[in-house]
């Protein structure tokens, strides 16, 4: 049974909302960031990035940075640009994109508990480092803000209860820049207890995206329960997640960019690959058309390679997937990239940007090959997560991408 907690968020005014709710800081270049913080007194990304302004700043990630965070978040509460409801509710929210893609699901609190149970499930490793910085993070300021996208299996009675809560006017509905338009509703007290109740039938939810946000929570709910705060009732004990389910997922690819090949010649590089690979030239960009194929850039050139059946072990969740393949016996034999996730001769280019993100840097110089892969699908996610194994890093990137600070989780 996966359980819900109804909470009482912390959201922007219906004036402001549009210029409140941002994209994750990390996805602005440098000159939209500033625009925006120059332009937009409301937007969220002055609440975490408090100090764009001050002459003096304070180191990154430290505790006098989240001091500041929490400083300029009560300020925008006191402003009354941010308001609390005065009553525990979830939230339907719907991200409908310009090719009539709609992303439907529900904002609650999810379960460390299950977390820690395994009931909500991982497929990815997490940084000791990097999961203890946010665990401070969120500490100090007390507020969580950017939803962990959490699917399930699909359940009919709950997509028919939704459809029946958006035939009601929503409580905002503004459309971005990216040509996203944005739904939510507040569910009264009566929808909230009957999706409450529709989740007692899924047994476990999976993290499609944000494993260190949830391992994080989970870590400041141990903490805060040694301080003498034992209580599996709390905000602590949850945290905030946007609940959809599997169908409605977008899974794309993450590709591949290799700045040289490690001494190699084109001609030599394909030839390492003889062994393993089926290679035919093609006469343009492509991407690849099924399962165990990629298509590869090499230095301007085109190729479709397509794994020869012994390399496939089709009965180990991991080392069947086309990222491992290529990990396997591509990047560490042949171009001696040792460590995806600390070596800098490879760089990863989500599926949603095209081939151009692949082709355009190889020709100008910057890089010599790329690899294109094929989607994996949700069932090999679950597959992975089920085993309580990894995926390789960068295997996925899953849409929809969720805004910060348009329902913000109180902690405490």
């Amino acid at each position: 049974m996966a359980k819900l907690k109804a909470f009482r968020a912390i959201r922007p005014t219906r004036d402001k909302v549009h210029l409140v709710a941002t994209r994750p800081v990390h996805t602005y270049s440098n000159s939209v960031l500033n625009a925006k913080l120059e332009e937009n007194p409301f937007t969220f990304i002055r609440i975490i990035n408090p100090e764009f302004d001050a002459e003096i700043k304070t180191a990154a990630n430290s505790a006098e940075r989240f001091e500041h965070v929490k400083q300029r978040f009560d300020e925008f509460c006191a402003a009354g640009v941010l308001i609390q409801d005065p009553q525990d509710a979830l939230y339907l929210y719907r991200q409908t994109t310009r090719d009539g893609h709609a992303y439907l699901g529900v904002i609650g609190g999810a379960s460390v508990a299950e977390y820690n149970a395994d009931l909500i499930k991982k497929h990815e490793a997490t940084l000791t480092s990097r999961e203890a910085m946010f665990t401070e993070y969120l500490d100090i300021v007390g507020f969580n803000a950017e939803p962990v996208l959490l699917s399930y299996p699909h359940n009919e009675p709950l997509e028919k209860l939704y459809a029946d809560i958006t035939r009601e006017r929503p409580e905002y509905e503004f459309s971005t820049t990216d040509r996203i338009k944005h739904e939510l509703w507040i569910l009264s007290t009566e929808n909230t207890q009957k999706v409450q109740q529709g989740f007692e039938s899924i047994s476990a939810s999976y993290i499609a995206d944000g494993h260190h946000r949830s391992a994080s929570s989970a870590r400041l709910a141990e903490i805060i329960n040694q301080r003498g705060t034992d209580s599996t009732t709390g905000n602590h004990e949850f945290f905030l997640a946007f609940f959809i389910d599997e169908e409605r997922l977008n899974i794309l690819e993450f590709n591949r960019l290799v700045k040289s090949l490690n001494g190699l010649s084109p001609a030599d590089f394909l030839k390492a690959l003889e062994p393993n690979f089926d290679i035919v030239p093609i006469t343009t960009a492509a991407k690849p058309a099924h399962e165990h194929e990629m298509t590869i850039n090499l230095c301007n050139d085109w190729y479709r390679l397509t794994a020869k059946p012994y390399i496939i072990d089709n009965d180990h969740p991991v080392s069947c997937l086309d990222p491992e393949i290529l990990t396997r016996y591509i990047l560490t034999p042949v171009l001696n990239i040792q460590d995806l996730k600390t070596d800098t001769n490879i760089e990863f280019i989500s599926g949603n940007l095209g081939l151009d993100a692949i082709s355009k840097p190889i020709a100008t110089g910057k890089a010599e090959l790329g690899f294109v892969l094929f989607p994996l699908t949700m069932a090999q996610v679950k597959r992975v997560a089920d085993h309580q194994m990894i995926m390789p890093p960068k295997s996925t990137w899953v849409e929809p991408k969720l805004r910060s600070g348009l329902t913000i989780y109180e902690i405490e």
